[in-house]
């Protein structure tokens, strides 16, 4: 589930829709949150789908660490890549604001987290090194995105959090760890789907 204070809108026929923060988000807010209400399908079930259907799961899904396909209920699966993103991932189900972002500014990930299939060609962004998201560009940021991760739970217990009650009880324990007593966060080079592994 996406932070309450984000809305889906329109950008132009070349990258169709976004998610826009409708008030101030700080670093270090949950801004989403696995739920119950996302589905998760097997990667058995998804290629037997009709192509349509299976064009459209593998378009606004993700795929967890054991190679499952996540397919978010709400807006949050019109999240866009950035290489300057403003959300990134963590091991706990959950992501969280990189830095403040400010009412207007859009919701973006790396996509490098999210375990594609295939190369992923993206618009220019200035600045940036980087062209396209690889399927194993978490073998090779993720140092960066756990530095990333890590400054943005410093702020965890300073702000808002309307999506704390989202947290699995199983990750519950190690984020408090994380934010109470200064114990180091789970390397989202964890996430990094296991059929990759072997190949």
């Amino acid at each position: 589930m996406m932070h309450p204070d984000t809305e889906l809108r329109y950008i132009n026929d070349e990258i169709g829709y976004g998610v826009f923060a409708t008030k101030f988000i700080p670093k270090g807010t949950i801004v989403w949150a696995m739920d119950d209400l996302d589905q998760v399908l097997d990667p058995a079930f998804v290629e037997k789908l009709d192509p349509l259907r299976k064009q459209d799961v593998q378009k606004y899904s993700f795929k967890d660490q054991y190679g499952k396909y996540i397919l978010c209920w709400d807006k949050a699966r019109f999240v866009n890549h950035s290489f300057y993103p403003t959300c990134v991932a963590t091991m706990y189900d959950l992501e969280l604001a990189a830095r403040d972002i400010h009412p207007g500014e859009e919701l973006t990930d790396d996509y490098g987290t999210l375990n594609l299939d295939e190369p992923f060609d993206c618009l220019p962004e200035e600045g940036a090194n980087r062209t396209r998201v690889m399927p194993d560009d978490l073998l090779r940021y993720y140092p960066i995105w756990d530095e990333i991760a890590a400054s943005a739970f410093q702020r965890f217990t300073e702000v808002e959090q309307p999506l704390r009650h989202l947290i699995r009880p199983e990750h519950i324990a190690a984020i408090q760890g994380i934010t109470e007593k200064g114990h180091s966060l789970d390397s989202v080079l964890h996430l990094y789907c296991q059929s990759h592994w072997r190949k």
